[in-house]
């Protein structure tokens, strides 16, 4: 069952009561502590949300605590009750608690609720980026709208309603900018300029593909994108000294036209820049195909693709949207008109190399056609992979971004805890918590890293079945070479045909001059060669052509079905890491909603639901504090009902008492005797210790002291030794001195 848990200790925002239990709840009114402090709703009873709101949530614990006053939903408002795992809409109007009831009939009035209060349209949310880069480089500032509304009561509730808040417009804004802008930047830097202000279409388009990935994105939190809504793109240009020269609104109001400033774009570059933009649009090309290339040779070069990612992918989309100008060309002269023209030469250039130019002109165009779209279908497999990946790893962003803001959320509802032990604990898991996601968000940078090196080996993979592919097309390019020349042959069978004839008509001649028989069955036997090599040649070309066309097929059927379940074993990789990563996100959000839910239980539901041994202690432990607050009358009383239930008297029931008071005494004493035995010990040993240190040092400098004071030993000149009384040497007779 779903509940969002409060804070303990707080002021209640509805009747300002001070709280100093651990209930989440208000010990007057049963409102969740930690609610924003809104007037309409808590004052009034009348819920509607803020300007800046998309959402207000909190809980009450009995829902028959909402009427203090006459409840109003206005026609403006969606409110929802949330109780038993339902949600439950409440019309708008103006309700007392009978006829609410009455006419909610499935909400029990007793039972714990929360509360969801949403806006019945869509809310603004404004975004703007200064940063932004065209196809040629130049910068463009945007402003965008996008219009957000509650959908899934049920996802909304699993992932903002962990605590009563509110959502706002700042809130939605900080978590979708960074979706936004990757967005915008792929579409704007895949167009030049000069499209972007004069095709208006694009504009219809990029509002298109941001509402659609944005609401691809949320729709796992509840949240749906209604609306997305392009308010200006502008792109100024400046001089030297950074001062601006002219401004060109590529989409802009009726207003911004009419400003003096604006100006005509081929007014803001000449020729001149023109070229030089386009150079530089050719040079950004070719370094990414040089970094691709080059890519697998060197690390320093991975890193380069690593840190210009979002470049790379719109130039990417840049030529996927000139290979699709060329495919849907008929002719070079179109092409060029819709601004391929440096495709073509590209192309073209490549057709050269192979060999694989024609002279029909028609020829050589499909064939170039052929080429682009080979070119743009590994382009579009590559952007697609990376797509995915992008989505995945911004929902991700997404998640922990909204859990960061959930635990700063809770960090400023803590501090209005009056306790401030009770505070200090509660900032300190606080801030541990908020470690442990900032950690995380390394990780996820990380992991970021690490998908966009992966990237880097598809992108190999990919680029290496695009010329497998080219290669496949130059052997069924070959193959219909032969089958041309197949049919030439059959043309010159004609001529063959008609020497049969001749050689027919020789034979009828013989047969009128009347040859001989010999020389018409020569002439037969020549014509049934002919005819009969002929077929066999045919057919053994076209048996030889029909084999080889078939092998080529089924190549190209097993090399286009491997790489397909490659794009399936990656795809399936991918969803699997990221599964994996959002259950253990889950997890990590079940355990703190567990924790939060054991902290707000009564001390009767935590021995109920907790283990055996600990159920045990944690019974004697309440028992002893319970205990612990009775007088002696209530004690006195307490063994009277003890008594009365074992079948003893009051008398022997007190004498048991006395009789475990004394065994648990001598216990205590006991161990405090073993413990005090034990300490003794351990001091006698010392002090033999010491006592042992002490002798060895006594003995030490008793013997250096004798050693200092002794007399020297007697000796004669010769070195004999001799004894104390001697005066001549016992060996060598010599005089001992004195």
């Amino acid at each position: 069952m779903f509940q969002m848990f409060g804070f303990g200790g707080i002021k209640c925002p509805r009747c300002e009561h001070k709280n100093a239990g651990d209930s989440g709840y208000c010990a007057q009114c049963g409102l969740t502590l930690g609610a924003g402090r809104s007037e309409p709703i808590f004052r009034d009873n009348r819920w509607i949300p803020a300007e800046n709101e998309l959402a207000v949530f909190f809980g009450v614990r009995e829902l028959s605590g909402l009427f203090v006053k006459t409840l109003r939903v206005p026609a403006t408002t969606r409110a929802y009750i949330l109780q038993a795992d339902k949600a439950t809409e409440v019309p708008q109007g103006e309700y007392e608690i009978e006829g609410f009831f009455t006419r909610l009939n499935n909400l029990l009035r007793d039972q714990h609720a929360e509360i969801l209060i949403t806006r019945s349209s869509a809310m603004p949310v404004h975004f703007a980026f200064d940063d932004l880069q065209t196809a040629e480089h130049l910068t463009v500032s945007a402003r965008f709208s996008v219009s957000v509304k509650v959908e899934q009561v049920a996802a909304f509730a699993r992932h903002f309603m962990t605590m009563p808040g509110t959502v706002t417009s700042e809130n939605l804004r900080d978590l979708l900018a960074p979706s936004v802008r990757q967005l915008a930047s792929e579409f704007i830097a895949g167009q030049p300029i000069r499209d972007l202000a004069s095709n208006l279409d694009l504009r219809a388009q990029l509002d298109e593909r941001l509402q659609g990935s944005l609401k691809m994105r949320l729709a796992q939190y509840g949240l749906a994108v209604v609306q997305v809504d392009t308010l200006r793109l502008q792109h100024d240009k400046f001089d030297a000294n950074r001062a601006r020269i002219g401004s060109l609104y590529l989409v802009a109001d009726e207003r911004n036209v009419q400003l003096e400033h604006a100006k005509h774009i081929d007014q803001l570059y000449n020729d001149e820049e023109w070229l030089r933009l386009w150079r530089e649009e050719q040079e950004g090309r070719l370094r990414h195909r040089r970094q691709e290339i080059g890519q697998d040779e060197q690390a320093d070069k991975a890193e380069l693709t690593l840190q210009g990612a979002e470049r790379l992918q719109a130039i990417r989309a840049r030529e996927i949207e000139l290979y699709g100008r060329i495919v849907d060309s008929k002719n070079r002269k179109q092409a060029l008109e819709r601004g391929a023209g440096e495709i073509v030469t590209e192309l073209e250039h490549e057709l050269a190399k192979k060999g694989a130019a024609r002279d029909d002109e028609s020829t050589q165009w499909a064939h170039l056609r052929h080429l682009a779209q080979i070119h743009m279908r590994t382009e579009l497999e590559i952007a697609q992979q990376a797509a995915n990946e992008t989505r995945q790893l911004a929902q991700q962003r997404f998640s922990h971004q909204l859990l960061q803001q959930q635990i700063q959320n809770k960090i400023s509802q803590a501090l209005g805890i009056e306790d401030e032990a009770r505070k200090r604990a509660e900032l300190a898991g606080l801030h541990q918590r908020q470690l442990a996601a900032s950690a995380r968000a390394s990780e996820i940078e990380g992991e970021q890293h690490k998908a966009q090196w992966q990237a880097l080996a598809l992108t190999n993979a990919a680029h290496q079945r695009g010329a497998e592919r080219i290669a496949e097309w130059e052997e069924q390019l070959a193959l219909d070479r032969k089958r041309d020349l197949l049919r030439t042959d059959a043309l010159k069978e004609v001529g063959g045909k008609a020497q049969v004839e001749e050689v027919a008509q020789r034979i009828d001649a013989l047969r009128r001059t009347g040859a001989t028989a010999e020389s018409i069955a020569q002439h037969e036997k020549l014509l049934r060669t002919i005819e009969a090599d002929g077929v066999h040649q045919r057919q053994s070309q076209q048996l030889a052509l029909d084999g080889e066309q078939q092998r080529h097929a089924l190549r190209q059927q097993e090399h286009e079905a491997q790489w397909q379940q490659e794009l399936r074993r990656l795809d399936h990789a991918r969803e699997e890491k990221f599964a994996q990563q959002a259950h253990v996100a889950d997890m990590a959000r079940i355990d703190i909603a567990r924790a939060e839910s054991i902290g707000a239980m009564s001390d009767s539901a935590k021995v109920a639901l907790a283990a055996g041994p600990n159920a045990a202690a944690l019974a004697d432990v309440m028992k002893t504090q319970v205990h612990a607050g009775m007088s002696a009358q209530q004690l006195a009383a307490l063994a009277d009902v003890v008594a009365a239930t074992n079948g003893v008297t009051a008398g022997e029931a007190a004498r048991q008492v006395q009789q475990q008071l004394e065994r648990e005494q001598a216990r205590r004493d006991a161990e405090v005797d073993k413990d005090r035995r034990h300490q003794l010990d351990l001091l006698n040993l010392q002090n033999d210790v010491n006592k042992a240190a002490l002798k060895t040092q006594s003995d030490l400098g008793a013997g250096v002291a004798h050693a200092r004071f002794a007399p020297a030993p007697r000796a004669c000149p010769n070195g004999h030794a001799a004894g104390p009384n001697d005066q001549f040497c016992a060996r060598c007779g010599a005089a001992i001195a004195a």
